[in-house]
């Protein structure tokens, strides 16, 4: 137990006295508070950006390692021989991240490059002359059963390459294209897959911006509510075909292979929203923002101030907030005169092109009426304890085929068995992504550009050059403006006359060049506002303005739920005159009242139940009058589980299972759709042949088999029931926190679950799994943050874990509790602040 106990705190770093480092010109102080987090005060921008390299390795070594063998297809070098590892490897390798990020190197502006070699050097000064025990705990766990090795020097690329990872992560609406596709395989019917893909509604929930405000020209694509009652047009792809669903199933696994490094499914979304000061205590601005990613331990974002000692052309950082271990700089927070918050903007930048290949006599594909070879090469994984693994990338003009990437026996098969789409012997379809996150990009320039910003227009001189992910910003001066602009790099795609696969939404034939991109939109033309009438702004992955509006961005927005409840309480205050603070923002952020609820509850409480049955749920239901998902109400808790069996019975019969519903925004304006249609063909249950259910008989089995359900969960009595007994976060350890890892040691790696309230498409968006069949959190604010412009030290900050990422210091995860209360801590930002703050004080030494 002792040798565990100090095998455990071998790694933990020093926080005071004095540490030389290689490398730095001068000291450099580097100021922790109570929750630990680092302040970095220096006299130049390479120092700056060389202590916090050397700080994110004394707090995150491993998960940074760990990380960059992600992003270069080398997972199974330093987990060993692992399926799920090798699996990952050929995948990333396929999409070529590291390649990319060599590339991107080479054409970011030389300051920036320096920047990132200067943060190389921090973590290289770091790793010197320490074991990997002395770096990890991790190392030594790994080392029982695979041979650990010095770690590799950091590098720039490895910097860039995790940017691809968070890109990957927070693409656009790739999920929704293939879902479509698999959809019609079973559905075969365009008109009912659309159904299940309803256009955002303006007149329910408003966009980010008023076209007229934003400048926002005519879209050339066609509406959505045109495209939700087209048919599929003319292009020669078989929807229907067991061979195209064969190759869409085989993607699918193939993507879903690669580890989730930042966020997937439903809950990968956030809220963030600027209030002018005229309607603020202070008189200026308020800004907010949470980003709801997926949450492991440690969680993924490292808080930390970067303070040049003399602000000045020469040393121009005073910034403070949110950075990745792994990358320089902040990615999320408040300079001296700006602060700005970040949401997925949904952006439709991947697309999946149906293939027509043949392989005999070597791949080829078809372009027009031309065979054109693949490109093809090699590839090795190697695998700590097991023999290395070759395999072949293939390519396409439009990027890499990725439904070969996996389950080759499958896929040999089919390639095997009589064709539907020719007559040549060996003609198949295969799947390939077009992604723009696989062409060189000037991201990084954007994160220091952002990091150096003081005005509206410097804001929106970065996000020209904040090419992927594509995200919202939203942004706050201390002089008092508010602004959204919308970066990213987005595809133009032709419009196509009555081609519904135009937009992007359907995976698109690729031999026919009228699909492929023709270009991408220019940053002038990207939407953006400065002060709108309104006096203040909500992003929260809504659709950024009014179908037709341009330029076009993606038909596939989450519904609005979220920002509209956002929107409500803001203007609830302001018509009842009150002055907002930035404890109003952290209220909003923790609001739990439920878009479902208030939709489906009053016609689940009209429903009748059969004679005799125990109707105490339906009970909870006409009592229940707020519809907020409070950690300790039983009425939520039964409301969660009838929305889940109202799905599993309505969809689950007639959907692929890749497709079964979630539970997010989509599927409820689904229902919505669907309520007020009884003998919409989705509620019959096609396991019943004989009989043609209608939409009270699929609510009445919801509510009786959730009554049933939670009886065995939660016992027969409901004053018992709490929806934060079944909604918990259980967080994980990256690498050493999962099922198959011994209890005792993933209970080290792995805080205490939580209870806690909210849920999907709540604000306190604490995302659950419904196709999962467990309510336990997938996803959530990953921090809370609220920006007070007109005192900075007044603002306040919270993350899910901690500081630290070793599991033996006290900053492991000590903001958890903080968290799942809605508590937050003080963020100082001002050289007497954090003085004030100040517990540990450790000085960095040439």
């Amino acid at each position: 137990m002792t040798f565990g106990w100090l095998t455990a705190r071998r790694p933990l770093p020093e926080y005071s006295g004095e540490i030389q480092v290689e490398g730095l010109s001068s000291d450099v102080r580097v100021s922790r508070d109570a929750q630990g987090v680092p302040q970095i005060y220096a006299d130049s921008a390479e120092d700056l950006f060389r202590a916090q390299g050397f700080v994110h390795a004394q707090d995150r070594f491993f998960e940074m390692d760990y990380r960059r063998h992600v992003t270069a297809g080398r997972l199974a070098e330093l987990v060993g021989n692992n399926p799920d590892a090798i699996q990952a490897d050929m995948v990333t390798r396929t999409f070529g991240w590291r390649h990319v990020a060599e590339e991107e190197f080479n054409i970011l502006d030389d300051t920036t490059r320096q920047y990132l070699q200067a943060y190389a050097d921090g973590v290289n000064a770091y790793l010197k002359n320490r074991s990997p025990a002395e770096t990890a705990f991790e190392y030594t766990v790994l080392d029982v059963s695979v041979e650990v090795n010095e770690p590799e020097t950091w590098t720039p690329i490895d910097s860039l390459a995790w940017l691809k990872a968070m890109a990957w992560d927070l693409r656009s609406n790739y999920d929704d294209e293939l879902d479509r596709a698999l959809a019609y395989s079973t559905l075969d019917d365009a008109s009912r897959v659309n159904e299940l893909f309803p256009a955002f509604s303006v007149t329910e929930n408003a966009p980010i911006l008023d076209p007229a405000e934003a400048g926002a020209t005519q879209s050339t694509q066609q509406t959505q509510e045109s495209q939700a009652t087209q048919t599929l047009s003319s292009t020669g792809v078989a929807y229907e075909s067991p061979h195209l669903t064969a190759a869409l199933e085989s993607a699918q696994r193939a993507l879903d292979a690669v580890p989730v490094q930042i966020a997937r499914g439903e809950g990968t979304g956030s809220n963030s929203w600027a209030v002018a000061g005229k309607y603020t205590e202070s008189g200026k601005p308020l800004l907010a923002n949470d980003p709801h990613l997926d949450l492991a331990a440690p969680g993924i974002w490292a808080q930390v101030g970067l303070h040049c000692n003399q602000v000045g052309p020469e040393c121009p950082f005073d910034v403070s907030g949110f950075s990745f271990s792994g990358f320089p700089g902040v990615i999320i927070g408040h300079n001296a005169d700006i602060s700005w918050g970040l949401t997925n903007m949904g952006a439709d930048v991947t697309d999946f092109f149906i293939e027509r290949v043949t392989y005999d006599g070597g791949p080829s594909y078809l372009r027009g009426v031309e065979w054109v070879p693949v490109e093809t090469e090699t590839e090795v994984i190697r695998v700590d304890g097991g023999s290395p693994v070759e395999f072949e990338v293939q390519r396409t003009v439009h990027g890499p085929i990725i439904s070969s990437v996996m389950d080759e026996a499958t896929m040999d098969a089919v390639r095997d068995s009589p064709t539907e789409i020719g007559t040549d012997q060996g003609l198949q379809y295969e799947i390939s992504l077009q992604w723009t996150a696989l062409k060189p990009g000037r991201t990084a320039d954007a994160v220091f550009d952002m990091n150096r910003a003081k005005t509206p227009a410097d804001m929106k001189a970065a996000a020209a050059k904040f090419e992927v992910p594509s995200q919202n910003i939203v942004f706050a001066t201390t002089d008092g403006h508010i602004g959204y602009q919308a970066p990213g790099k987005i595809p133009v795609r032709a419009s196509i006359p009555g081609a519904v696969e135009s937009d992007g939404s359907w995976p698109r034939p690729g031999w026919d060049a009228r699909y492929d991109w023709t270009g991408y939109v220019a940053p002038e033309q990207m939407p953006g506002v400065v002060d709108p009438k309104e006096g203040f702004i909500v992003a929260a992955n809504q659709a950024v303005l009014p179908s037709g509006s341009g330029p076009f961005i993606t038909r596939d927005w989450d519904y609005g739920y979220r920002s509209e409840r956002i929107r409500t309480l803001i203007s609830q205050a302001i018509a009842e005159g009150r002055k907002l603070t930035a404890a109003d923002m952290s209220e909003i952020q923790m609001d739990q009242w439920s878009v479902f609820a208030h939709t489906l509850v009053p016609v689940l409480r009209e429903v009748e139940l059969p004679a005799g049955y125990d109707s105490d749920g339906q009970k909870l239901l006409a009592d229940w009058a707020d519809y907020t998902m409070d950690p300790d109400s039983a009425a939520a808790a039964y409301f969660a589980a009838v929305w889940r069996n109202l799905l599993e019975i309505t969809f689950n019969d007639e959907l692929p299972q890749p497709m079964w519903p979630d539970g997010g925004s989509r599927w409820l304006a689904v229902i919505q759709g669907m309520l007020d249609e009884p003998s919409d063909p989705f509620w019959d249950d096609q396991s019943t042949v004989a009989v043609v259910e209608s939409r009270d008989q699929v609510l009445t089995e919801a509510l009786v088999s959730a009554r049933q359900d939670l009886t065995v969960e939660l016992g027969k009595d409901t004053s018992d029931w709490e929806w934060g007994t079944l909604h918990q976060l259980k967080l994980e350890h990256l690498v050493l926190g999962g099922p198959s890892i011994p209890t005792p040691l993933a209970a080290y790696m792995n805080p205490a679950p939580v209870k806690v309230g909210g849920g999907s498409s709540v604000v306190n968006a604490t995302a659950w799994d419904a196709s999962s069949g467990s309510f336990d959190v997938t996803s959530g604010p990953s921090m809370r943050m609220v920006v007070d412009l007109a005192d900075l030290d007044a603002s306040t900050w919270v993350v899910v874990t901690g500081t630290s990422a070793h599991p033996a210091s006290a900053h492991y995860d000590d903001q958890l509790e903080a968290w799942a209360a809605g508590e937050t801590f003080p963020w100082p930002s001002s050289p007497e602040a954090v003085t004030a703050a100040q517990v540990d004080e450790l000085t960095l030494t040439p």
